[in-house]
């Protein structure tokens, strides 16, 4: 409840643009909302195939630049932790104004557990997808 007191205290409006907490659900949501829409607009299953490629390969790769940027307290994302109250990118990361873990001390160990939920994204992306379905399966009237 750290980061929720602190954003408190400062006045600031908690708004999660990245956080261990949130990345997966969202990336989940994205798959999904765009995969249906894919799924409307574009009729050919390999022209559909091809842009849920290069969707997911620029989403991943967005989220990818932005939560380890944080993770490692990268100057250009500071405006985002401070938004969120959080004391630091990793902060933010780790304990996305919800946890109260130590976030200046991570253990080796820590730090393979955060490597390995960054590797998750695809994953949560593709689960998106995979819920929307595979594409126009309502025959023509």
């Amino acid at each position: 409840m750290a980061g929720a007191t602190r954003s408190a205290e400062k006045g600031v409006n908690l708004i999660p643009y990245d956080s261990f907490l949130i990345d997966g659900p969202w990336l989940l949501s994205i798959g999904f909302i765009t995969g249906k829409i894919l799924n409307k607009f574009v009729d050919d299953t390999d022209d559909r195939k091809r842009a849920r490629f290069w969707i997911s390969f620029a989403t991943v790769v967005g989220f990818w630049i932005t939560s380890i940027s944080l993770y490692f307290n990268l100057e250009w994302v500071r405006w985002m932790w401070e938004m969120c109250g959080a004391e630091s990118g990793r902060d933010w990361m780790i304990n996305s104004g919800v946890f109260n873990f130590d976030h200046e001390n991570v253990t080796t160990k820590g730090h393979l557990i955060c490597a390995l939920i960054f590797s998750t994204y695809p994953i949560w992306l593709m689960a998106g997808f995979k819920l929307a379905g595979e594409g126009k399966t309502e025959e023509a009237e």
